[in-house]
């Protein structure tokens, strides 16, 4: 293998391997901007999640609000269905 021969080898894989390299480059570009686009999606979901969190915690006071007034309203009903139900039975015994 003369001098020029060697050389000419030591391009074709210099040349290979710069092929290589900037192949590796491309494929880092693409994973970092396939990561960075991850990264962003995260982002997004987790400040649903925050959101979502925060509404479910307002409704969950609402319901519970809602539940306390209602048993209120329940309680006032039922004393108010007696005191009805005490006047019509001493109008029945007076007038009837």
């Amino acid at each position: 293998m003369t001098a020029l021969d060697r050389l000419e080898s030591s391009i074709r894989r210099l040349a290979a391997a710069l092929d290589q390299l900037e192949a590796a480059g491309e494929r880092r570009v693409r994973a970092d901007a396939l990561r960075a686009n991850l990264e962003e999606e995260l982002t997004v979901l987790q400040d649903d999640r925050s959101r979502l969190a925060v509404e479910l915690d307002g409704a969950i006071a609402r319901m519970n609000a809602l539940e306390l007034t209602n048993e209120d309203v329940s309680r006032r009903l039922k004393t108010v269905n007696a005191s009805i139900k005490a006047v019509l039975a001493g109008a029945d015994t007076r007038g009837g």
